[in-house]
């Protein structure tokens, strides 16, 4: 397996600069773009013209230079040939989806995923006629016994949300290619520390919502594939990122690009300061998971497949057993400690909380929460970077022990 580094291969892409010589790269706000002679309009829609076949631009809910610039630094980061940038992480997962079956067709998914996910899996596909099996993302042969003879997708999340399960990318991408299965990953929790298509995986979506963007500011989405199948998504005809609409702003894009540089750096930091937070927690005896812990379960396979260097990711669980002390401790960590908020979403500088079970994974039944190993108190923390370390680790500690969840 080839060793990649996500952060030097976005140096390496050519740098975009702005049409005046800035060293931002413009803001091309335009909703649709002129052409200079009338024949070429029409080859732009037989596709003889493009963005890459002589520069012609033709709508922006088709192709736009600044969005273009961000899925350039996307794909080179992902190791793919290109990407195609949305309105939200929704809009990824749905229109890569969408593209890949048709009624009758059916999706092998993994049922750690975020809830909203879930929904589009259990509830709406199903309503289209496309049929979902989910199954543990953890037992490769699992995806295995779930497929059938129409089965065209697995599907799953890198490291599951909110339980953290670690998918054995590799040996998932061998399974699906020997039976012509198009394995689509979602790396939204771990932008840098894995690489998916590296690995093996056909397509990665993301929320860039989350990480990518890192303020909490914005929505915004993307997927990163072979050329081919984005020429697929933007075909004018059948392109489901074309005729959904889910078009990522100009403003937006160039806001996500000023922050790719840090990108990197945010993550380490995320990273470390979630391992020593896991570590205290434990050491107090507290039900923590935290993938960077060697006592997680899947430890070893997240070493066997992460990026070295960007740590283990902002991600950690609390368990406090039932959904009323979680909200007691999330109370006491944001009101009192001002140690963060609550509030769904995560990749924030800041640390945001929330009780999975009735927040992000509340479209989830009761039953299916259960299967997928999700306690009614479960506690989803993405750890933030801002403030003393050590300040933040004392909040903590205090909120824990109002609670009675650590002795005095």
């Amino acid at each position: 397996m080839k060793r990649f580094d996500p952060e030097e291969a976005i140096t390496q892409v050519q740098r975009e600069f702005g049409e005046h010589g800035g060293v931002c790269p413009s803001i091309s706000r335009s909703s649709t773009f002129t052409v200079m002679a009338p024949e070429t309009m029409p080859e732009i829609f037989q596709g003889i013209r493009s963005p890459e076949k002589g520069g012609c631009y033709l709508y922006s809910r088709h192709f736009n230079p600044t969005v273009d610039v961000l899925a350039r630094y996307l794909s080179a980061m992902e190791d793919t040939e290109y990407a195609v940038c949305t309105a939200s992480g929704m809009a990824a997962i749905a229109c890569t989806l969408l593209q890949l079956c048709r009624q009758g067709d059916h999706i092998v998914a993994s049922r750690t995923v975020y809830g909203g996910t879930h929904a589009l899996l259990a509830d709406l596909l199903p309503q289209w006629g496309i049929t979902v099996s989910f199954i543990d993302p953890t037992q490769p042969e699992a995806f295995d016994a779930a497929s059938q003879k129409t089965t065209r997708v697995w599907y799953t999340e890198s490291v599951g949300n909110p339980t953290l399960p670690i998918a054995d990318i590799p040996i998932l991408s061998r399974k699906a290619h020997a039976r012509g299965i198009t394995l689509v990953v979602d790396n939204t929790f771990t932008p840098m520390l894995i690489s998916p298509a590296v690995l093996g995986a056909d397509i990665v979506v993301y929320s860039m919502t989350k990480f990518i963007n890192g303020a909490s500011d914005l929505l915004a989405g993307a997927i990163c594939a072979r050329r081919d199948f984005v020429h697929q998504l933007m075909d004018l005809h059948t392109g489901r990122a074309m005729l959904l609409g889910p078009t990522l702003d100009p403003r937006a894009a160039f806001d996500i690009i000023q922050r790719i540089p840090h990108l990197a750096a945010r993550m380490r930091e995320h990273g470390r300061r979630a391992m020593i937070m896991a570590e205290q927690l434990q050491d107090w005896g507290v039900a923590v998971a935290y993938p960077g812990l060697p006592s997680f379960p899947q430890h070893a396979k997240l070493n066997a497949i992460i990026n070295p260097g960007y740590g283990f990711g902002g991600m950690l669980t609390i368990d406090c057993g039932t959904q009323k002390r979680a909200e007691a401790l999330m109370d006491q960590l944001q009101n009192t400690e001002k140690f963060g908020f609550m509030a769904v979403s995560l990749g924030y500088f800041d640390t945001l909380m929330s009780c999975s079970g009735t927040s992000t994974a509340s479209e989830i039944s009761p039953d299916e929460q259960c299967a997928m190993g999700l306690s009614p108190g479960l506690l989803r923390m993405s750890v933030g970077i801002t403030g003393n370390l050590d300040s933040r680790i004392e909040q903590l500690r205090r909120a824990l022990q109002q609670c009675d969840m650590i002795k005095t």
